[in-house]
């Protein structure tokens, strides 16, 4: 198996682009919760090339427990920095699921923008410069879409198992809906979303079914 490589990022690099942010996204299909997007950036290759417990897979082909272990080795470590976009329920039912996963995307390169810039300019009071500077030169998504920002994009479709940063974007963005998911599920404790994470399966329905919808339910996907 070819696990996700760091040559995308290489090539970009070696054109110019210093920085390049990976964005992959979960929760496009779920009958309730938001849906979340991840965008990464590689600020050190070498760190992650030295780390031999850094070899990644799409958060799908791992288990709870692998995901866990590397989101809390990527989370900590010098070399990876991530920004986080969420779009709830009630955005997705109305602007629709394509629009809220852009705009999830677009949320989450703008905070790991901020990320970047607080670091940049973390001893510096000129907010004017802060404000003018772009952090990030290069796009790379997961998928078949582009997203509406001044920034070079490229898409590739399963870059999560191609990209070594869309993988680590992956991995972020599924820990942290799924914890977001768990927390629902302590103030909504009937649907079992600590199980399901909020989609269709057969006790997920029965819930519905008994108890009807709940404020994170996506009403359009649930009728």
């Amino acid at each position: 198996m070819i696990l996700p490589n760091l040559l995308q990022e290489k090539k970009l690099w070696e054109r110019g682009y210093k920085v390049v942010a990976c964005i992959d996204e979960v929760g496009r299909g779920p009958l309730a919760g938001p849906v979340v997007a991840c965008a990464v950036v590689i600020t050190n290759s070498k760190q992650i090339q030295n780390s031999g417990n850094l070899k990644l897979r799409d958060s799908k082909q791992l288990s709870q427990k692998q995901r866990e272990q590397f989101y809390e080795i990527l989370t900590t470590h010098k070399g990876v920095w991530w920004g986080i976009g969420k779009v709830s329920a009630k955005v997705i039912d109305r602007i629709n699921i394509f629009q809220a996963t852009k705009l999830a995307m677009k949320r989450a390169v703008k905070n790991l923008a901020e990320k970047l810039l607080e670091q940049k300019y973390s001893n510096s009071y000129d907010r004017r410069k802060r404000r003018k500077r772009s952090t990030v030169d290069f796009l790379i998504l997961d998928g078949n879409m582009t997203i509406d920002m001044p920034i070079s994009q490229k898409s590739i479709v399963k870059g999560d198992e191609k990209v070594f940063s869309c993988a680590a974007a992956s991995i972020i963005a599924k820990v942290k809906r799924d914890r977001l998911m768990v927390r629902y599920h302590k103030k909504y404790p009937h649907y079992g979303f600590h199980l399901h994470k909020g989609y269709g399966t057969k006790l997920h329905f029965r819930a519905i079914r008994k108890h009807g919808l709940c404020d994170i339910h996506r009403k359009t996907f649930c009728h």
